[in-house]
């Protein structure tokens, strides 16, 4: 382990991820499914956002909310899946200026894209309750305006649990329990006070769930009360199909992250935590672009379209 000499405290200068085994056997066979998912994700999410751009009739606010969930999940998928990949295959350690910039950019894409989901979710709401007022409500300039308090809310919280994290000392063990540089595996090697960043966490998780909990139950409340007084079964059919691919995305993604933190703090919690936040970290990235692929026509035109074009430009 390097040190440092500072004011007669050791400081850690690198850590090293124990990962998600420490088994030699599994090690191989890990990398590559995880190989795998990071080749989906990232084809998945960027092609997505080609379709998106390339395709006129996807211009529009859902897409353009789409488009900037698929941009979050595949940068995501950029901060965290390389060094958990390399962890499998050779060195596991990472450097403390590399650590901080990880954590920075996990909480900052990870908070992005629940206030991202925030908006997809009023974006449905007025779509199915007010659609007359859609065009008006949904403008281009309030859904940027959305899409950049959604990035300034996340990086904003990037910022203090980074800040927070950089204050404290590491003095003694530098093994982090887990695949990643995760917020509650690093206060658990700090030899300083945690109370600050725990308390940091704690109003920030309140934030999220106050802001972005709120107003998605909300609008699916509205929703669901509007689809209830539906007569034709032409509506129903139409609101769920509107909603049907931001649900699962929603129900996956909170779901998985409810496991991950919402328990006890104890070496045991975080040992599940690690498992379980495979599922929000890596694979309901991947699971996203095929969700809104697979259950959406617009989506399937638009590969059509863009496949006929391609293959009419290679003939010539």
């Amino acid at each position: 382990m390097k040190q440092m000499s500072v004011e007669n405290d050791s400081l850690v200068t690198e850590f090293i991820f124990m990962g998600l085994t420490d088994q030699p056997e599994f090690q191989l066979p890990l990398f590559f499914v995880f190989l795998l998912n990071y080749i989906v994700t990232v084809m998945g999410n960027l092609s997505l956002m080609i379709l998106i751009c390339l395709n006129s009739h996807l211009h529009t606010p859902m897409y353009f909310f789409l488009f900037n969930l698929s941009f979050v999940d595949f940068c995501y998928s950029l901060v965290c899946n390389p060094k958990m990949l390399m962890g499998f295959i050779s060195e596991k350690s990472i450097s403390y200026t590399g650590c901080m910039t990880q954590l920075f950019f996990f909480c900052f894409f990870g908070n992005s894209e629940c206030y991202v989901l925030t908006a997809m979710a009023y974006d449905r709401y007025v779509a199915i309750c007010k659609p007359l007022m859609y065009t008006i409500l949904m403008s281009p300039k309030i859904c940027s305006l959305l899409m950049l308090a959604s990035y300034l809310m996340g990086f904003a919280s990037a910022v203090a649990h980074t800040t927070c994290m950089i204050r404290l000392s590491f003095c003694d063990s530098n093994i982090i329990n887990h695949y990643m540089c995760e917020i509650f595996p690093l206060l658990q090697l700090s030899c300083s006070s945690t109370y600050a960043n725990e308390l940091v966490s704690s109003l920030i998780a309140c934030i999220v769930v106050i802001v972005s909990g709120l107003v998605i139950l909300t609008s699916y409340a509205s929703i669901l009360l509007n689809i209830v007084r539906m007569s034709s079964a032409t509506g129903w059919s139409k609101a769920m199909g509107t909603c049907g691919s931001h649900i699962v995305t929603v129900s996956l993604f909170y779901g998985s992250g409810l496991l991950t933190y919402v328990k006890p703090a104890s070496t045991e919690s975080v040992d599940q935590g690690k498992f379980f936040s495979v599922f929000y970290i890596l694979v309901v990235p991947m699971l996203n672009p095929l969700i809104y692929s697979l259950r959406n026509k617009d989506v399937k035109l638009a590969a059509r379209r863009t496949m006929m074009r391609s293959t009419n430009s290679v003939k010539r």
